[in-house]
């Protein structure tokens, strides 16, 4: 049912509703609020705390007086006042106010009392029960609904609806659930706290327990124990080629991968920024090429795609393997690919393309995998006969969002750094400081070191306020640093002229390199010492983590600068000051930002939670695990439980 059909609500506010997300009745009963306001308990004046929501009842001490200020606003006051104390009241444009409230009468108020003991805009009634006694939902809005429009289209929806009960019964009296009817009234309107919980309880499980038969019918699309069986490779001549010795999780990490390839392998090697992972994944190229077979490498961006192509065949020339680029503006490898002479492919998405054939393809290693639809990588897989599938990700995932993302792989973590590496010194800091981060970015040249700067955006975007790369660039090209040689490196540019002004940092020609998020995965200049972020409040903690991972990989003592236009993401980034321990980054990031946003983008096939708390809900979705294997043989006999499922799949396959 089209929710402009609920009474109030009509053609021109449900595009306000259609804003939300909200374009049904059945959308309004699943729109959980974000919060709640208990307003059952009744609190002495005395004890009303500044910025807290409260309810007390009081006894009005004077006439209503009313002010014109200016046009458009009339202000109202009165004073309260209750056995421990009084309280003066202020109502914006709000006339009714002299009749509604009778000097001497008492009523029961609910507000936010400020600093200077004093409320504004309370509402009140003569005895509890109406908009006080309750605990009432607190929706996400957007300008022109007011609680009270949204509270009444989901009282409606509850009158016109009766939510299908999703659960078979078996499954709700094994782990004590409510029905979904319960649920939903009490999610809306909980008569108590306990009842909120109970509903709450009910709405995560179905939630995790969905999102992982999803998940599941997803990977059942993929075989899950790939690889032709290779036999245990040499691998002293790749040790000997590396320019480095390499660390024990570097040997532990090709260990594991040895041992895998002698029959399927499945494998995520999970690992902090600068872990080395990389030379890992080379070591399993060499693997194949010594059995015979290829090997691709998917990357998410061309100038990753670039840079493992020119590095991995220079390590690899002098082994007989040969490394080839395939991206959307380069296809020279096409051939090579085919005939067998490449045995490594290196690229982006251009490898899913249905031009590019394999001569023979044993293993398949996705870098980032969160960047790639799952539909994608099957594709790739399908251009071997069963290849090995190696996963990386030099984003920190926590456990709990691992357990449900890579559920089907063996996981392998790198802990710790290349000896020599030293944490970056991490600041948070705002426009105040700006000119003596200035004169820092300048000493740190001055001194032989390079620079990062970091903007949110390619282009100016006034509207949002955001500094964007190219118009910084230029700013301080003729402003701030004209003795100083700056670059500038984007998504926009031409990948003939990025590869130029890449290769021109690494080689130390440019001081200060301008850029947009593009060296988050990519360049590796060890005389770079100095990361700046602008509008950091725009990243999440994981990307900033990664980015701080561009610098300190040389000897010079490196540092990172945040800076925010918005003092309320303080808290949020000074977790990096901190912390310099991916895992524990991803953690807070986790829990600060949610799953949905936690990655960056939303290709990574997990759906924005409508009420789940992966940070909170540990042990609701270990019961949910438990329900989903229980069910697996036998959940799409259940209809309503088929279809929840299949519309998830539906809705987060947009992202394939």
């Amino acid at each position: 049912m089209d929710i402009q059909y609920l009474k109030g609500i009509g053609e021109k506010r449900a595009r306000l509703f259609q804003k939300l997300g909200l374009f049904s009745v059945e959308d309004v009963l699943a729109f959980v609020p974000r919060a709640y306001e208990d307003r059952t308990k009744i609190v002495p004046i005395r004890e009303l705390r500044p910025g807290e929501a409260a309810c007390f009842r009081a006894t009005v001490a004077s006439n209503v007086t009313g002010a014109h200020i200016r046009k458009g606003l009339d202000l109202y006051k009165t004073k309260v006042f209750d056995e421990t104390g009084e309280l003066f009241l202020t109502f914006f444009n709000a006339p009714y106010v002299k009749n509604a409230l009778v000097w001497g009468e008492t009523y029961v108020f609910f507000g936010k009392i400020g600093e200077n003991r004093g409320m504004i805009n309370p509402v009140f009634e003569r005895e509890m029960g109406g908009t006080t006694g309750r605990i009432l939902p607190v929706y996400r809005a957007t300008a022109g609904l007011t609680q009270g429009t949204l509270r009444n289209a989901a009282k409606q929806a509850l009158e016109k609806l009766e939510p299908p009960e999703t659960l078979p019964d078996e499954t709700r009296q094994t782990y004590s659930l409510c029905t979904a009817r319960f649920a939903a009234e009490n999610i809306h309107f909980p008569q108590t706290e306990e009842l909120l919980s109970v509903a709450r309880k009910r709405l995560v499980f179905e939630e995790l327990l969905l999102l992982q038969l999803g998940l599941s019918v997803r990977r059942g699309r993929i075989d899950k124990t790939p690889g032709p069986p290779f036999k245990e490779a040499n691998m002293e001549p790749f040790y000997k080629a590396l320019p480095f010795e390499p660390t024990e999780a570097q040997r532990s990490a090709i260990g594991d991968i040895q041992k895998d390839c002698l029959s399927g392998m499945n494998r995520l090697i999970q690992g902090d920024v600068g872990c080395g992972k990389t030379a890992v994944a080379a070591a399993a190229a060499y693997m194949a090429f010594q059995n015979g077979y290829q090997t691709a490498l998917m990357v998410p961006t061309e100038i990753l795609a670039e840079q493992h192509a020119r590095s991995l065949g220079k390590l690899f020339e002098p082994l007989g393997l040969r490394a080839g680029l395939l991206t959307g503006r380069d296809k020279k490898a096409l051939s090579g690919i085919a005939s067998g002479d490449i045995h490594l492919a290196v690229g982006t998405h251009a490898l899913l393309s249905e031009t590019v054939s394999f001569a023979k393809l044993g293993l398949v290693v996705t870098d980032e995998q969160h960047r790639f639809g799952v539909e994608q990588r099957a594709r790739l897989f399908t251009k071997g006969e069963e290849p090995h599938r190696l996963v990386m990700s030099a984003t920190p995932i926590p456990r709990t969002l691992a357990r449900i993302l890579y559920g089907d792989l063996d996981v392998t973590v790198m802990r710790g750094l290349p000896p020599g590496r030293m944490p970056v010194k991490t600041y948070v800091v705002d426009e105040e400081v700006r000119h003596r981060i200035e004169a820092f970015v300048r000493k740190t040249v001055q001194e032989g070191g390079q620079v990062y700067i970091v903007c949110p955006v390619i282009e100016e975007n006034e509207e949002l306020g955001l500094r964007s790369a190219d118009a910084y660039a230029e700013e301080i090209r003729a402003e701030v640093y004209p003795d100083l040689r700056v670059g500038l490196l984007h998504g926009k540019i031409k990948a003939k002229d990025r590869e130029s002004v890449m290769r021109g940092f690494a080689d130390g020609e440019i001081d200060i390199l301008v850029a947009t998020t593009v060296i988050e995965v990519g360049v590796d200049v060890p005389n770079a010492a100095l990361m700046v972020v602008e509008n950091a409040e725009r990243f999440g903690l994981s990307q900033l983590h990664q980015l701080r991972g561009r610098v300190g990989r040389g000897k010079r003592e490196s540092h990172c600068v945040l800076f925010m236009q918005n003092n309320s993401a303080r808290e949020r980034l000074e977790v990096l000051r901190r912390e310099h321990d991916g895992y524990a980054v991803a953690e807070a990031d986790l829990r600060l930002r949610g799953p949905g946003d936690f990655f960056g983008n939303r290709q990574h096939g997990l759906p924005e939670f409508k009420i789940a708390d992966l940070s909170n809900d540990m042990d609701v979705l270990q019961a949910s695990r438990e329900a989903a294997e229980a069910l697996q043989g036998s959940w799409r006999q259940h209809a309503a439980l088929k279809a929840a499922v299949e519309a998830l799949l539906n809705r987060i396959e947009g992202g394939d």
